[in-house]
């Protein structure tokens, strides 16, 4: 299944997306206490999902796509969690530039890193210039949508906690105006690196929630994401470095994840930091 968070006249709702159009749910539910989000949907766990099942097959009639705005499918995760690193081509021709190492073996861990839901965007959104910065990149990533509550899940049952998977672009500002006249110490750059992905709409999301079981080997998916109809990246999810359930089994160990945490699962090679091929204002980005 399609899920989505739309907006019609002024209201939000959440639907199923079909070939004919979308089908509201919360209209088309046929009883009390529908779901009124994605992440409730989840919540509500696998009878909700069966019911969603039959809506999709005897529902009610679609909604013209066009009258609709689809926006994030989850609009304020509870987290958003990314990877640094996880290519091994995007490290070799950023490693130097990022600290990462250029020979990336199984030995190592994943480096994960924390966004605020503010960072999200819907699809088709603008994303405001951040103050602070002169130099805006792009990175596609496959995100994946935690179904439920979990910790210290092991690698060969993590993929079975993810409800489904949808397409991030982690926006990244690459230069900080305020490094001028500043005292030096040690991991000023890290942090600088780190700041560059906090900004507003910096975490454009979407354009649904696509349900696992419709996803196939989640280790097999091509990637390509234009700018202004340029191919910038184009790579498959083959190429991590580690996989989706090695980074969803370590994230658990960290902390508990909850239904609808998105976990964004790094970017590969392209990005404007190796090409010098950065945003520029009015540019449209598709991935």
């Amino acid at each position: 299944m399609k899920i989505a968070t739309y907006s019609k006249e002024g209201s939000v709702s959440v639907g199923l997306l079909t070939g004919e159009g979308l089908i509201d749910i919360v209209s088309a539910w046929g009883g009390s206490d529908p779901p009124g989000s994605v992440i409730e949907i989840l919540e509500r766990g696998t009878a909700c999902m069966a019911k969603l099942l039959a809506i999709e097959e005897f529902g009610a009639e679609p909604i013209p796509l066009d009258s609709v705005k689809l926006l994030a499918p989850i609009p304020r995760p509870g987290k958003i969690l990314a990877l640094a690193g996880n290519y091994v081509e995007h490290i070799k021709e950023a490693g130097m530039k990022l600290g990462l190492s250029a020979s990336p073996s199984l030995t190592t861990v994943p480096r994960p890193f924390i966004m605020p839901a503010t960072a999200v965007a819907n699809p088709g959104d603008e994303i405001p210039w951040p103050v602070y910065s002169e130099t805006i990149d792009y990175e596609i990533e496959l995100a994946a949508v935690i179904g439920q509550k979990a910790k210290t899940v092991p690698v060969e049952k993590a993929l079975s906690i993810i409800a489904g998977y949808t397409i991030v672009n982690d926006v990244s500002a690459r230069t900080v105006t305020f490094k001028k006249n500043r005292a030096k110490r040690p991991w000023d750059e890290f942090y600088d690196w780190l700041n560059g992905k906090w900004a507003d709409n910096f975490c454009p999301m979407g354009p649904y929630l696509l349900t696992a079981d419709e996803i196939g080997d989640v280790q097999k998916l091509d990637m390509k994401l234009t700018v202004n109809g340029e191919v910038r990246q184009n790579a498959n999810t083959s190429q991590m470095t580690h996989t989706v359930a090695q980074i969803v089994s370590f994230m658990s160990h960290l902390m508990t994840l909850e239904p609808g945490d998105i976990i964004a699962t790094g970017t590969p090679s392209g990005v404007g930091l190796a090409t010098g091929n950065y945003l520029k204002a009015g540019d449209r980005i598709e991935a």
